[in-house]
């Protein structure tokens, strides 16, 4: 397993510029908006033959009452926690600001080892201007930047230094489920239900998880990797470049995937937008499992489940064979039942059958 490094500190400072420089691959949202990095963001890097993973993480902000504030923070703390290492990243063009000083004192708190990265230095004032920052506390700092990539060199020789060394695991091909669905069908508590944790933001504002997001889980004999998608919407409703960028990332993400997890509100129901998704992912030959969420909301009767399952089908006629699973991601109820569910999709979807076989089955 390889060393975790995290990237934090206020919002606007480059740290999404740097992390995707670090990857080689454009993985996070990058964007002008101050707190465009809502969800920690994972990504994996390698300098002189040695393997790190990345953590992105929203900007930390001290005393703002915006919803997202406190669930970034709260995020922050989270991906502190997971870390080995933690680059704490400021800026030369604004210099030292009280939420840099708010950010030091979290990190001083959480005792964890830290580099002092400070970006945007791309001139030689700029350069002048990075003294002031071992005001904060610390014996060396690393002028960088992000987007032209001056600097990094030394910061890779130094980080890569002060990991702990891990030993080489053997990667060996495992499943990918990519989480599917209109904004705000339950996607991310999905997610946080199945993994016990919160790795994603879940608020009930629709289209919080912006980015499409990782997560290696293996426990209880399951082993897969599953990804998070921003909510696809109507691209009538993609109005900002933002937005444009999550969908065009969940439609990746779902070209990537082996199995697509269709998390569908059980409230709206299988509408236009829903079987557009579910003929996305099969015009890409992907693994479908529908999965109906809020059901536990859902006025019904003994009857309800074989007609919203009759409705379904004839919606996607003549793929009727498309496995439906009725969950609950409030009361936890058949979680696993879906993960169940899509791995044997994913194992009759990868069955090779020997040619021998196949003839005396189709020929008479």
């Amino acid at each position: 397993m390889s060393s975790i490094v995290a990237i934090v500190g206020r919002p606007n400072v480059g740290k999404s510029t740097f992390f995707n420089r670090m990857i080689q691959r454009r993985e996070a949202i990058v964007d002008s908006i101050s707190g465009v990095t809502r969800d920690r963001n994972y990504g994996k890097s390698f300098w002189n033959g040695k393997e790190f993973s990345l953590i992105d993480t929203g900007g930390y902000l001290v005393g703002s009452k915006d919803v997202f504030v406190k669930e970034i923070d709260k995020q922050v703390n989270l991906a502190i926690e997971e870390s080995d290492l933690i680059i704490f990243m400021v800026d030369s063009e604004s210099g030292i600001t009280g939420m840099d000083q708010e950010v030091a004192k979290l990190l001083r708190k959480s005792e964890k080892k830290f580099l002092l990265v400070v970006n945007k230095v791309d001139n030689s004032k700029r350069q002048e201007n990075t003294l002031e920052f071992y005001k904060i506390g610390v014996e060396k700092i690393y002028p960088i930047s992000a987007i032209n990539g001056s600097g990094t060199g030394e910061l890779l020789d130094d980080l890569i230094k002060s990991l702990p060394k891990t030993e080489k695991k053997i990667e060996k091909s495992i499943p990918s489920f990519a989480v599917v669905g209109r904004p705000n069908a339950g996607k991310s508590s999905f997610i946080n239900t199945l993994i016990g944790k919160e790795r994603y933001i879940v608020t009930e504002i629709a289209g919080t998880t912006r980015d499409s997001i990782d997560t290696y889980y293996n426990k209880y004999g399951f082993e897969f990797n599953i990804i998070d998608t921003a909510g696809i919407r109507r691209k009538a409703r993609v109005k900002e470049d933002l937005e444009f960028y999550s969908v065009m990332r969940s439609i990746r993400s779902i070209e990537n995937s082996d199995v697509c997890l269709l998390i569908v509100d059980a409230s709206r129901g299988f509408d236009g937008q829903v079987q557009n998704i579910f003929w996305l992912a099969h015009r890409n030959n992907k693994g479908i499992v529908i999965v109906i969420n809020k059901w536990d909301l859902v006025k019904k009767d003994e009857k309800s489940v074989i007609k919203f399952e009759k409705m379904i089908k004839e919606l996607i006629s003549p793929f009727d064979d498309v496995p439906i699973v009725f969950v609950s991601t409030i009361s936890k109820q058949r979680i696993f039942k879906a993960i169940e569910v899509a791995i044997e999709v994913y194992k009759n979807k990868t069955i090779k059958i020997v040619t021998k076989k196949l003839n005396n089955f189709i020929l008479p």
